[in-house]
């Protein structure tokens, strides 16, 4: 397995992810910020549009944080970071799974591009909409599937630490609690670890 990635973007969740695998991985530093490098056309394969994170397993090329988290965890079962397809927990792991990239990016974009709030054209509602959702879906913990740490609070947590880190995360003690519980798992230090080295 390829995880083409850049330190200090959305790759640190795939890194998560890979950790908490506990699979073995090779990493394939892209480096998205000089858009004149040649670049491996693995991925180009892996991500037609140039971003990262993306992946090469096999003949399997895919790129997306959450496409990512969704095919490791079910190709991978053994890390049990995805519910079975017969598991009723299934639907909420899927929801949770697309929440980062279909609620909290878009709200955050329009947090920080001034767009106007309207909760009712918006799919993902709005900002304050997406914190109170994500504030309930973590306040009985300790993980969005209870008990069970899941691929779908890599995406979550990375983004809500994201949140935190710029300064956009409101006041919230079980979203700062979850966000805490996240970043003590060993595999998410690791990530940074790795992130940082670069």
């Amino acid at each position: 397995m390829k995880l083409f990635w850049c330190p200090r973007t959305r790759s640190l969740r795939a890194l998560w992810l890979l950790e908490e695998l506990g699979v073995p991985y090779e990493r394939v530093f892209i480096d998205i910020r000089d858009p004149g490098l040649t670049r491996d056309p693995e991925f180009k394969l892996a991500s037609p549009m140039g971003k990262v994170p993306a992946l090469a397993d096999g003949e399997v090329r895919l790129a997306d944080s959450a496409a990512i988290g969704l095919y490791v965890a079910d190709r991978y079962p053994a890390a049990k970071l995805a519910p079975a397809i017969d598991n009723p927990m299934r639907g909420a792991y899927l929801w949770w799974m697309i929440y980062t990239p279909g609620v909290i990016e878009p709200a955050m974009a329009e947090k920080f591009s001034g767009i106007a709030p309207n909760r009712l054209s918006h799919g993902w509602g709005d900002f304050e909409l997406m914190i109170e959702t994500l504030e309930n879906g973590v306040k009985d913990g300790p993980w969005l599937l209870g008990d069970k740490f899941s691929a779908a609070d890599v995406l979550v947590g990375s983004s809500a630490y994201f949140m935190k880190q710029f300064g956009m995360l409101p006041q919230s003690k079980p979203i700062e609690a979850y966000i805490d519980r996240c970043i003590k798992r060993p595999a998410y230090e690791r990530a940074l670890v790795i992130d940082a080295k670069g």
